[in-house]
């Protein structure tokens, strides 16, 4: 029952973090809604990392991956948000690869733990739940740093071109 309970509250946790870190992509890049939906995510993610880890504890020879495939999300958001926060110089080339690589990490552990038991997705190879989300993301990844990024990583004025 408790284990059900933890279940429950994972997939609650994990779809509050795919939602949030979706509307936060897509939300304008300016104070006000950009970092308010970021910082939620990081606490969903958060979640996501401990009731995942909790829940490997369970079957620690089959699950250990997920825990540090969650452990890695976590890591690379906190990066992330540190990396927006502190603003050092060149800021944005840690902020986007590093938020973008949590989301993906995320998604990877998704896909590889429930990959085989969704529909069409259980025709793939098991190898592609590691490799999908990663092979989506990185174009996603470049276009991102080509649009927000200038070459110091501070936010591109409108007449700023990238080479």
């Amino acid at each position: 029952m408790a284990l059900q309970i933890l279940i429950g509250c994972h997939i609650l946790a994990g779809l509050a973090a795919v939602i949030l870190g979706a509307m936060t992509m897509f939300a304008r890049k300016a104070p006000g809604r950009h970092p308010r939906r970021g910082r939620r995510y990081l606490v969903a993610l958060g979640a996501v990392f401990v009731t995942g880890t909790a829940i490997a504890t369970t079957n620690w020879a089959h699950l250990w991956h997920l825990a540090t495939t969650g452990l890695v999300a976590v890591a690379c958001a906190t990066t992330g948000y540190l990396a927006h926060r502190i603003q050092w110089r060149g800021w944005l080339w840690t902020h986007i690869p590093a938020m973008t690589g949590s989301y993906t990490a995320m998604l990877t552990a998704f896909y590889v733990d429930n990959g085989p038991r969704l529909p069409v997705w259980n025709l793939l190879p098991a190898v592609t739940f590691w490799f999908l989300p990663t092979a989506v993301a990185v174009p996603l990844l470049v276009r991102a740093l080509r649009k927000y990024a200038g070459k110091t990583g501070t936010i591109l004025d409108s007449r700023e071109q990238i080479p």
